[in-house]
């Protein structure tokens, strides 16, 4: 048993060199009647979430927050804390350390910052769940990469379950929302955008998407200047003349930005471009040399 703790349990990141996000370690306990820590400073972000009983956590700016049942607080890299369990209900809490590149826009998202550190949530059994599968997540298993991956999965989870507790103080987009078909001109172009190698039917995106091939092509038009069609087609040729100035044969071009016939991929690129994809190649490569 770990001193000053009637419960404690952690598991420990073996491989935490994931620059973007890296869950360094996870854990729960229940300290003793007055535990305290701090004040100290760490090199890591470090997230407490209270399951049960009372504290008190001093933050960066000196406040100091009283915390009980459904309250988080976030230890922020480099800032002075201070926190500490009450004397007559001590808490019992779960926590998760992290650090990475990509974590000040992560906590940013979620309404987590270093002038709001504390944040309150009313689904404390999700919450437990997602900390107890991060923490178990480290298993010491032979695959210690596979458990850093897997604990990172879990972690987007828990800062998911925050965003959504917290989302009443998150900021909206000054622009009005978007109306519901705008929503599906953009799931058509983002859909188009990642998916035009593949054989894209017209009318089966639009079904999917729930409208008539007409009304979304009209929608798609007035928004992009475009059919989906022509969309596509600007989509393909310019990936293609990206993939030119490598060194993919031409039906392997073709190929990737889905055409399965090279001579009608040709046809089509000349017409874009008023070059053969071989003349297109031979000009750039000359601009090169």
């Amino acid at each position: 048993m770990i001193p000053e703790h009637s419960f404690y349990t952690s598991g420990f990141n073996l491989i935490p060199d994931e620059p973007d996000l890296t869950v360094l370690f996870s854990g729960e306990a229940s300290p003793v009647p007055g535990h305290k820590v701090g004040p100290s400073v760490h090199d890591y972000y470090l997230i407490h979430t209270v399951f049960d009983g009372e504290g008190t956590f001093q933050s960066a700016s000196g406040k100091v927050h009283p915390c009980s049942s459904g309250d988080t607080f976030i230890i922020f890299p480099g800032t002075l804390f201070c926190y500490q369990a009450d004397t007559l209900k001590p808490w019992s809490y779960a926590w998760v350390g992290l650090r990475g590149d990509a974590v000040p826009s992560l906590l940013s998202r979620v309404g987590i910052t270093k002038e709001q550190p504390v944040i309150h949530s009313e689904h404390l059994p999700e919450l437990s769940y997602l900390y107890e599968k991060t923490r178990l997540s480290f298993q010491q298993s032979p695959y210690p990469q596979l458990e850093s991956l897997e604990a990172s999965g879990w972690l987007r989870l828990l800062l998911h379950q925050f965003g959504y507790d917290n989302r009443s103080t998150l900021s909206v987009p000054s622009q009005a929302m978007p109306s519901i078909i705008d929503r599906q001109i953009d799931q058509a172009i983002r859909w188009i955008t990642f998916e035009y190698h593949q054989q894209v039917n017209i009318d089966h995106m639009a079904s999917s998407l729930g409208y008539h091939r007409a009304h979304l092509s009209k929608a798609f038009k007035v928004r992009t200047g475009m059919s989906p069609k022509q969309y596509l087609m600007k989509v393909r040729m310019n990936k293609a003349e990206e993939l030119l100035r490598g060194h993919l044969t031409i039906d392997q071009v073709a190929s990737s930005v889905g055409f399965n016939d090279a001579l009608y991929f040709s046809k089509q690129f000349r017409k874009w471009s008023g070059m053969s994809p071989s003349e297109y190649r031979a000009e750039k490569r000359n601009e090169g040399g």
